[in-house]
């Protein structure tokens, strides 16, 4: 049953699973865009193993890069809080915005006027067809909640972010907080 419907802004926690989705096993997404055609997100806690100088070798700069979802993984996408230093920015909800001008960004990473928390890089990101994120949260795939972080979300760790989530729904879901991801591990 759905508790919460999908809007822009919330974030989709992935269900537990012994059986792990490659692409979304223990995932956050931050919902960037839903509507009547479809819905976007980017998920929040997945580094790669690129810095944003590795994939645009002209701005020097060692910013983290996220795997956004399986969509377009050779396309870079970013949310940020500071729309007014980058023009063109779509408001997610919250304070956080996504994309915008990049040539700005360019220059302000090498100006040093922006910093990893206010600003997140992804490869790719996530999109379901009209009805498929609600068939997905019908099969139970997915969890929403609201994002309690609101901006400050881009600065937030990775590292335990799925585990603080499935404490905070607490339940049934306290028990996969501590589980290894690899369930041979256990």
């Amino acid at each position: 049953m759905i508790s919460l419907q999908p809007a822009k802004g919330h974030l989709l926690i992935a269900e537990p699973s012994i059986i792990g989705d490659v692409s979304f096993n223990r995932s956050v997404v931050l919902l960037a865009d839903h509507s009547d055609q479809g819905s976007i997100g980017f998920i929040m806690n997945k580094p790669l193993d690129y810095v944003l100088s590795d994939l645009v070798p002209e701005v020097e700069a060692e910013f983290k890069i996220y795997n956004g979802g399986p969509v377009e993984q050779d396309n870079l996408y970013f949310i940020h809080k500071i729309p007014d230093l980058i023009p063109n920015s779509v408001e997610i909800s919250s304070g956080i915005y996504w994309g915008g001008d990049f040539s700005v960004v360019s220059k302000l990473i090498a100006e040093n006027k922006i910093t990893p928390k206010e600003i997140r890089f992804f490869l790719g990101y996530s999109g379901w067809d009209a009805e498929q994120l609600l068939q997905e949260l019908e099969a139970n795939s997915w969890v929403i909640v609201k994002n309690t972080y609101e901006k400050n979300i881009i600065g937030k760790s990775y590292d335990t972010f799925w585990k603080e989530k499935m404490i905070e729904l607490g339940g049934e879901y306290l028990l996969w907080s501590n589980a290894p991801e690899d369930p041979t591990y256990n």
